[in-house]
C-alpha cells in the first residue's frame, strides 16, 4: 500500500503542476461547496483538492468512480504528509524563488497566447494578478514537497555489491533486451553567404523598413508578405513574450534596447537581416515582432562548404588533426554539440546515447556501414528555422542488440538499481512518517478501505 501511494506521488506532482492553471476555471464553483475532508499533521485537504483532479482525469476515463477518487486522495495525503514534514524540518521556499516560479509559469502560458492578456483574462476568468494569488499557496506546497522528497532520496547511496545483487535478483527470463545503441560526435559548418546575395538581402530589409516608417504601411502586413521566418511570419511577425537568453545575441541586444512602438534599424544575425518592433515590456520580458530577410544561399556556396568539410575529413582520417581540436576550430559555436566536444545529445534523454531506431534516417544510413572511430562524408543538416547546414559525423561507439549484462551495461543497471533503492527508501520513509503523524479523514465524503486500514483513522466531526 505504501509503495502504491509512493508511486502515485510523482503523478500527483505532475498532474498538480498541469492543473494549476487549468483548474482555475473550475475553482470558482469549487469555492461554493468546498470543505475540509482530511487533516495530515498541520496540513488540511479540501474537497476541491480531490474533486478538481478527479474531474480532470475523469475526462479521459469515462468509467472513473470512487476507486479513482481514493487513489487521488491517497496521493494528496502523501503529498500533504511530505509538506508537513518539510515544515517540521524547517525547509523553506524563498519569496524570490516562489515569485520567479510563478512568473515563469504564467509567462509560459502568455507566450502560448502571444502575450494577449485580454485573451488570458477571458479564458481563465480572472486577471493575471488574481491568477498569481490563486496559484501561490499550491505552488509553494508543491515546491516544498519536491525539496523534501529530494532531500530524503539524496541520502541514498548504492554500492557495487548492491548493483550486482539487484541484477542477479532479476529472473533470467525478465532481464531486458536492449536495442542497438550508438554514440555520435559532429562537426557542423554553415554555407557562407556571398557578398552579392548579402547586399541584396540588406537592401530589401532597408526598403521594407522605409515602407513602414516613411510610407506608413503595416508592419504586420509586410511581415506576412515578406518575412522569411515561417514561425512568426503568418502571425504578422509576432514572437510573443520572451526573457533574455531566448534570442541570438545580436537580435537580443537590439530588441532589449528598443522603446515601446520603436522599430529597429536592420539587425544582422546568423539567420539573416531583421527589423524589430517593440510591442511592450513586462517585467524582465519583452514582446516584439520582427521581419526576417534571409540572403539566398547559392549552389556555389553549398559546394564550397562541402569542399571545406571534405578537406577537413582527409586531415581527420590521416590523424593530422584530432576530432576535438577540429570541433573547436571549425564547428559552429551556436550548435549545442560544440560545447560538448562535438558529442551529440539525445533530446529525449539528455544523454549522448541513441537507440539506432531513434536516429533520423539520413544519419542512420550515413553511419550504417561505419566502423567505430570512422567519419561520414559531409551530409546535410536541415534546421527547424529553414536553413541547411552541413556536417561530418563520427561514430564514437556502437552496441548490438543484446540482453542486458553487467559487463556491457553496468551504468544502466547502476541507474536502475539506484532508482529502485530510492523508491524503496522513500516508501519506508513515508511509512515511518505516517505512523508518527496525526491523519484524520472525513468518511462522510469518501470511504477508502485500503487507506483507512493503513491509517486506522477516525472521522472528522465537522
Amino acid at each position: 500500500m505504501i509503495k502504491k501511494i509512493n508511486s502515485s506521488i510523482q503523478s500527483s506532482l505532475i498532474v498538480g503542476s498541469l492543473l494549476m492553471l487549468t483548474q482555475m476555471v473550475y475553482g470558482q464553483q469549487a469555492l461554493l461547496i468546498d470543505k475540509v475532508i482530511a487533516r495530515v499533521g498541520t496540513e488540511t485537504i479540501l474537497m476541491s483538492d480531490v474533486e478538481n483532479q478527479f474531474s480532470y482525469q475523469a475526462k479521459r476515463d469515462l468509467d472513473a468512480g470512487n476507486d479513482l477518487k481514493c487513489e487521488i486522495l491517497q496521493s494528496v495525503v502523501a503529498q500533504k504528509l511530505i509538506v508537513h514534514q518539510a515544515r517540521l524540518d524547517s525547509i523553506e521556499v524563498s519569496d524570490e524563488m516562489l515569485e520567479a516560479n510563478l512568473a515563469a509559469r504564467i509567462e509560459n502560458v502568455l507566450r502560448q497566447m502571444n502575450g494577449d492578456e485580454s485573451f488570458f483574462e477571458e479564458y481563465y476568468g480572472m486577471s493575471i494578478n488574481e491568477m498569481r494569488d490563486n496559484l501561490r499557496l499550491d505552488l509553494e506546497q508543491q515546491m516544498l514537497a519536491e525539496q523534501m522528497q529530494n532531500k530524503v532520496i539524496n541520502e541514498v547511496y548504492i554500492t557495487p555489491k548492491e548493483v550486482k545483487e539487484f541484477f542477479y535478483s532479476i529472473p533470467k527470463d525478465s532481464i531486458p533486451f536492449l536495442n542497438a545503441e550508438v554514440e555520435l560526435s559532429e562537426i557542423v559548418m554553415a554555407p557562407k553567404v556571398n557578398s552579392e546575395e548579402r547586399s541584396k538581402a540588406l537592401q530589401q530589409i532597408i526598403d521594407i523598413r522605409k515602407r513602414i516608417v516613411e510610407g506608413g504601411e503595416s508592419f504586420e502586413d509586410l511581415a506576412k508578405t515578406y518575412s522569411d521566418d515561417p514561425g512568426s511570419g503568418s502571425r504578422g511577425g509576432d514572437l510573443g513574450l520572451a526573457e533574455r537568453g531566448i534570442y541570438v545575441q545580436e537580435f537580443e541586444s537590439a530588441a532589449f534596447g528598443l522603446d515601446e512602438g520603436e522599430i529597429s534599424d536592420p539587425v544582422e544575425s546568423v539567420h539573416g537581416f531583421h527589423i524589430i518592433k517593440m510591442i511592450k515590456r513586462k517585467g524582465t520580458s519583452i514582446h516584439v515582432k520582427h521581419i526576417l530577410v534571409k540572403p539566398n544561399i547559392t549552389e556555389a556556396d553549398r559546394i564550397k562548404v562541402k569542399n571545406e568539410l571534405d578537406s577537413l575529413k582527409i586531415k581527420l582520417d590521416s590523424s593530422e588533426i584530432s576530432f576535438i581540436v577540429a570541433v573547436k576550430t571549425h564547428s559552429l559555436e551556436d550548435v549545442p554539440s560544440y560545447h560538448n566536444n562535438g558529442r551529440i545529445q539525445n533530446p529525449n534523454t539528455g544523454k549522448s546515447i541513441f537507440e539506432t531506431a531513434q536516429l533520423p534516417s539520413d544519419i542512420y544510413f550515413a553511419i550504417e556501414d561505419l566502423e567505430v572511430g570512422e567519419i561520414t562524408d559531409p551530409i546535410e543538416y536541415p534546421l527547424p528555422t529553414g536553413e541547411t547546414y552541413y556536417r561530418l559525423i563520427k561514430l564514437e561507439s556502437r552496441t548490438k542488440p543484446h540482453k542486458a549484462s553487467l559487463e556491457q551495461d553496468y551504468t544502466k543497471i547502476l541507474n536502475f538499481s539506484k532508482e529502485s533503492k530510492k523508491n524503496e527508501y522513500f516508501s519506508q520513509w513515508l511509512e515511518d512518517k505516517l505512523k508518527e503523524t496525526f491523519v484524520e479523514l472525513d468518511k462522510r465524503y469518501l470511504v477508502c478501505p485500503e487507506l483507512d486500514k493503513l491509517l486506522q483513522t477516525g472521522n472528522l466531526n465537522d
